[in-house]
């Protein structure tokens, strides 16, 4: 689907939308307006028509559009700029993130974004123009900042969710409830490092957007891109705390272990020292015993002896144990 937006350039009021093909060549051409494009689940053929066709933007910047890439980048050509960014999504069902990539194409009077997936940052910047125009659309950088804006907005809910997952997490570490919580750490991990390498790159494209390196972003516009570069920061920065946050569960995980491992050591401990008087006992009677009282009953008190002695030094060791505070 061609969605096309049509604004006056001094004031961004909205003048049209949805033009045709033939007619955007003719508004191409007037030096009074500005325009967006946004070319959105369509064929190759199709954006070719308009990439190459209409704008005749550069075959390697068509090539990046139509090659999904999972990096970030921008480039400079002559009279426009060209960015590769994604946004993401985070799928608890799943337990993944999901990369969608959004093409941006920044002129003096237009932009054109590309993306082979809806994206709720394309849909959000339509409906803010159709509600006050005029706020967002006055020159295309401002355009694409609104873009870039609800792009980042939209890391929020993903960002929650893997927050959210990291907590129940922890907090079955805490309950001794999971058995399997290696896996689950190990794959949690593997998404916040598939996260921090997607903002990475984005932190790097924002940083040169933001410091004034493309004369196409004005002067007065650099603070608003500088915040979406703050807004990377943050985001990588929630990465760094969730890869630790991972870590820490799983130290946690193995100190428990190694806790129940102790206390399966105490009892055998004890129940190894408990049983010392009867080694003992048995040890030295069943040497020294002659008779026992089902042969010839030359001691008819022998069992009773051995288990009463028995019984009385297992439980002075038992007291003194306990008075040692070590069972």
């Amino acid at each position: 689907m061609v969605r096309s937006f049509v604004f006056s350039q001094t004031q961004g009021k909205l003048l049209s939308q949805d033009i045709s093909l033939d007619l955007l060549n003719v508004v191409l051409r007037d030096e009074g307006v500005q325009f967006w494009v946004d070319v959105g689940e369509v064929s190759d053929d199709e954006a070719k028509q308009i990439l190459d066709g209409i704008f005749h933007f550069h075959p390697l910047a068509i090539e990046d559009c139509l090659a999904p890439t999972d990096r970030s980048k921008v480039e400079e050509y002559d009279n426009y700029v060209f960015m590769v960014i994604h946004a993401v999504d985070y799928s608890k069902g799943t337990g993944s993130f999901g990369t969608h990539e959004l093409n941006v194409f920044i002129g003096k009077e237009y932009l054109v974004t590309f993306h082979r997936e809806p994206l709720r940052c394309v849909n959000a910047t339509i409906d803010r123009i159709m509600r006050n125009a005029p706020a967002v659309a006055r020159a295309p950088d401002r355009l694409t900042y609104t873009v870039l804006d609800f792009l980042l907005e939209g890391y929020d809910p993903a960002l929650e969710e893997l927050s959210s997952e990291i907590a129940e997490l922890e907090a079955k570490v805490l309950d001794y409830s999971s058995v399997d919580i290696l896996s689950e750490v190990r794959r949690l991990k593997t998404e916040v490092q598939k996260l921090h390498q997607i903002v990475r790159p984005q932190r790097d494209v924002m940083a040169r957007l933001a410091h004034g390196e493309f004369k196409i972003v004005r002067g007065h516009m650099l603070p608003y891109y500088r915040d979406l570069n703050d807004q990377l920061v943050r985001i990588s920065s929630l990465a760094e705390n969730y890869r630790d946050s991972l870590t820490n569960v799983l130290q946690m995980h193995l100190n428990f272990q190694q806790m129940q491992v102790n206390k399966i050591i105490k009892v055998l401990t004890v129940l190894a020292t408990l049983s010392v008087p009867i080694l003992a006992i048995t040890s030295y009677y069943g040497m020294n015993i002659k008779h026992w009282p089902t042969m010839d009953h030359s001691m008819p008190f022998s069992y009773g002896w051995v288990w009463g002695l028995t019984a009385v030094l297992t439980i002075i060791l038992y007291g003194f144990l306990k008075r040692k505070g070590w069972w």
